[in-house]
Parts: structure tokens; C-alpha cells; sequence
């Protein structure tokens, strides 16, 4: 308690001070803190006398620092480790950066064959050179991509004890904290990491950690940034599309929409913030432009949340057929996923509360709440309790995604929408209006699915009455 009490100290007292300056100068600029990060991005050419790196050594230098890397690049540094395993089977870091390399293109295809190849040339590896640092690291993102973070959080520990002075660990070790509930363990790790390192993939990992806390504007500019800082278009657009995340979430859907648009533009392969313009298109209201996306994205990177988020588009739509093929895919992915050892519990549990077997949901759920209790998975549980009834129950999950000192930091129109409407089924009419309210505020068009529910529930519970008033507010004040 007493050393929490002390990091927030330092926390309010050095990292924060000088990123809310830079978000203050920019809003005195006129700019928002998100719409600003275009400006901020380096458009102009690079000096034409500086030769480009091939393409292996710049998919090389990504891998290993842990940054996004281009897929054709990718494809280059793949073809070229293979062949060198083949002719030097005992070279154990050419083994560690095949692995780092599938690892890669499994999360930028979400192609879940790639993840059992990784393994294997990443044990292959360790057992080519047992304390290997870069292998150790390999296979941390490897648990971290197959959301196995207890796991990742072992591996990046290991990557540390064999080299305590390895900043690329800290990067993997701050997502499985992440993961696993454990936000105030992740600032820590942060501030090590930022002792260490600085760099724009740095700055892109405390942006998330700020995100986590509840500090917006200090992700954005941190996000800002790591992009204005990228040295590759593919690096550039990972930033881009994280800025457009946080614009998402804030409901500034122009912005948001900007930053997908420029990401794609950088780098066709970025199919995350494709969906994320289908995902802005349709809170648009530009419905086709947000279905052509969508199918665009999948197709090219068949995520199961991308199956659902079309899936309830084409609902709203009053599609049901179409839907039903989406989630049918959800499923097929899902299963895919799991042969390749990725966790789907926590989509499978989101999709089966709303669009199958609520009881379901709530088994997988409290599994996944014992193995890796962070603030999606509280709300991800307390939501599939509502919808089997246990009302009550479901309430103390709600809040443990939402209230900050449980850790609920993060300001998220969609878990505010769940308390709302729980408390509404509570007979808890004041809170479940404020609640209500508060999720359409953050982000007045976050569902093409609940917000129509959201406002047809406060319509229903009408204005506030004085019964609403707590009875200590009714009080004479002493004197």
C-alpha cells in the first residue's frame, strides 16, 4: 500500500506532467489532442541519398525490437531464416528470429497456423542454447498473441534473469500484467522499461498503460509520438491505428475515421484499421462503405471479433440471415484459433451472451475471470450474468469493470452501457439513468446494436424524481 502510494507520487510528479504540457500547447494551438497527431506525422520524403534497407533487415530490425512489420517484409525474412535453419540447424538465434517472425505473421494475419510453427523453432532454439534471451522474448509474444498471459508473463521473467538489461522484455511483460488484472505491476514495469529505452515503440506501449489508467489525453500524445517518430510506413500505420482506437473510443468518429484512412493509406496490409473504419463508417451512418470494409478486413485477416462486430451490423440492419453466416464464421475461426492454442474464451463468451447460450457464456467466462481477471473479462462476466439472470452477481462484476478503484480505469461506452442496464433491471433507476447516460456521452454512437436500446431505456425511466434524491442528500447540514 504504502509503495502504490509513493509510485503515484512519482507518477503524478514526473510522466505525467510533461505529456499534459504537450496536450495543453496543443490545445492552445487550436488542435485536438487526437486530430493533432496528423500534423505531427513526418509526411515529407526521407533524404532520397540514404539507401533503404533490404527488405529481411527492415522485417529483421522490426521483429526484434518488437514494432509492426510490413507482410511483404515479413515474407522476405521468413524465406530467408528457413533457408538458414536448413543449412545451419544448430544456429540458435536464426531459430529465435524464425520464431519472432511467425509470431509476427500470425498476429498480423491472425492466421493461427503460424503460432505451433513458432514454437517449435523457438524451442528449437532454447534447446540449441538454453539462457537465450532473444528466444525467451520469442516466446513470451508468442503466449502474449494466444492470450496466454500467465504464460507470457513467465517467459518475459526468464527473458530478464538472462539479461536483466533487455528493454524488448519489458514490452512483452507490460501485456501480460495487462492481462491479467494487473494494472499498477504494468506502470512499474513501464517505468523501468522507460529507464532503459526510449523510442517510439516505447512510447506506443505507455500510451496503452495510460489508456488502462484512465488517462487519455497522455495516451494520445504519447501515441503522437511514437508515430511522429516511426521509421517505417508499416511502423507509422500501427501508431495511426492505435490513435484512431483512442479516437474510437472518445466518440470523435472524424478523427478516428482520419487516422484508419491514413494507416491504410501507409499500409494496405493494415486490416485492423480497416475494420476500424467499418466500425466508424456505420456509427456514420455510411452503412455500405462500412460493410465493404468489414468484408474487405475479413477476408484478409479473419478475426472472429471482426465476424461479430459485422455480424451485429447486419443485425441492426434487420439482416438476420447475414448475421447468422458471420457468427457461423465466428465459430469456424474461433475453433481454428484454439487448435493453434490461441484463448477465444473471451470473444466465444461475448458472443454467446448476446447470440447464443447465455448459461454458456457464463461458464466460459468465470473459467477465464480464475485464469486471467482483467477489466474486459469483468465486464465480459458480469454482462453474461445479466443475460442468465443472475442479476445481482452480475452487478459486482459490472462495477469491478468499471469503478477505478477496482481497477476499472478505462472509459469505455460499452461497459458503462452494461452497469446501466443492470441497474436498470435492479429497480436502480437514478444509477441506471446517470450510467446510461454516461456510456452515450463518451461515446454517443459506440453500438449500432445497444445504443438504440441504451436510449429506448432512458426513455423508458423517464426524468429523474425526487425518489431518485439519496436519502443523505435530504439531510439539514449541521452547523
Amino acid at each position: 500500500m504504502e509503495n502504490d502510494a509513493v509510485q503515484n507520487e512519482q507518477d503524478a510528479s514526473h510522466g505525467r506532467p510533461r505529456i499534459r504540457r504537450r496536450v495543453l500547447l496543443a490545445a492552445v494551438a487550436g488542435c485536438a489532442v487526437l486530430g493533432g497527431m496528423l500534423a505531427l506525422l513526418p509526411w515529407g520524403p526521407r533524404d532520397s541519398r540514404t539507401a533503404a534497407p533490404a527488405p529481411g533487415a527492415q522485417a529483421l530490425t522490426a521483429v526484434t525490437t518488437g514494432v509492426t512489420a510490413a507482410l511483404p517484409d515479413l515474407a522476405v525474412l521468413i524465406d530467408e531464416r528457413e533457408r538458414r535453419v536448413r543449412a545451419h540447424p544448430g544456429d540458435a538465434e536464426s531459430w529465435a528470429v524464425l520464431g519472432a517472425a511467425y509470431v509476427e505473421q500470425g498476429r498480423r494475419t491472425a492466421e493461427p497456423a503460424y503460432y505451433p510453427k513458432a514454437e517449435r523453432a523457438l524451442r528449437t532454439s532454447l534447446k540449441a542454447r538454453a539462457k537465450n534471451a532473444g528466444a525467451l522474448d520469442g516466446m513470451a509474444a508468442l503466449a502474449n498473441a494466444r492470450r496466454d498471459f500467465g504464460a507470457a508473463r513467465r517467459w518475459s521473467e526468464a527473458a530478464l534473469k538472462a539479461d536483466r538489461k533487455r528493454w524488448t522484455a519489458y514490452p512483452q511483460l507490460i501485456d501480460a500484467h495487462s492481462g491479467l488484472g494487473r494494472y499498477q505491476a504494468a506502470k512499474r514495469e513501464l517505468d523501468r522499461l522507460l529507464d532503459l529505452h526510449k523510442g517510439p515503440a516505447v512510447l506506443a506501449r505507455a500510451a496503452w498503460v495510460y489508456r488502462d489508467r484512465g488517462w487519455r489525453e497522455d495516451a494520445a500524445a504519447a501515441l503522437s509520438d511514437a508515430a511522429a517518430g516511426a521509421r517505417t510506413p508499416a511502423e507509422r500505420a500501427a501508431y495511426l491505428e492505435g490513435g484512431g482506437q483512442l479516437a474510437w473510443e472518445r466518440g470523435d468518429l472524424e478523427v478516428a475515421l482520419r487516422h484508419f484512412q491514413e494507416a491504410v493509406r501507409l499500409d494496405p496490409d493494415q486490416r485492423a484499421a480497416l475494420a476500424g473504419q467499418g466500425r466508424t463508417l456505420a456509427a456514420l451512418g455510411r452503412t455500405t462503405e462500412a460493410l465493404n470494409a468489414y468484408r474487405v478486413a475479413f477476408a484478409k485477416r479473419p478475426d472472429p471479433e471482426y465476424a461479430l462486430e459485422l455480424g451485429e451490423l447486419y443485425e441492426s440492419l434487420g439482416l438476420g440471415q447475414a448475421a447468422r453466416v458471420q457468427y457461423d464464421l465466428l465459430r469456424e475461426r474461433a475453433a481454428r484459433g484454439a487448435a493453434g492454442g490461441v484463448d477465444q474464451e473471451l470473444v466465444l463468451g461475448r458472443f454467446e451472451a448476446d447470440h447464443g447460450d447465455a448459461k454458456s457464456a457464463v461458464r466460459r467466462l468465470r473459467a477465464e475471470w480464475r485464469r486471467q481477471p482483467g477489466t474486459a473479462v469483468a465486464d465480459a462476466l458480469g454482462w453474461a450474468l445479466h443475460r442468465a439472470g443472475a442479476d445481482k452477481e452480475a452487478l459486482t462484476f459490472a462495477r469491478k469493470a468499471t469503478d477505478r478503484a477496482k481497477g476499472g480505469a478505462v472509459r469505455s461506452a460499452l461497459y458503462v452501457y452494461h452497469l446501466g442496464m443492470i441497474e436498470r433491471e435492479l429497480k436502480m433507476p437514478g444509477a441506471a439513468r446517470r450510467h446510461l447516460q454516461e456510456a452515450l456521452r463518451i461515446n454517443p454512437r459506440f453500438s449500432p446494436t445497444r445504443v438504440p436500446l441504451a436510449e429506448a431505456a432512458l426513455e423508458e425511466l423517464g426524468q429523474p424524481s425526487v425518489e431518485d434524491v439519496p436519502d443523505w442528500a435530504a439531510e439539514p447540514r449541521r452547523k
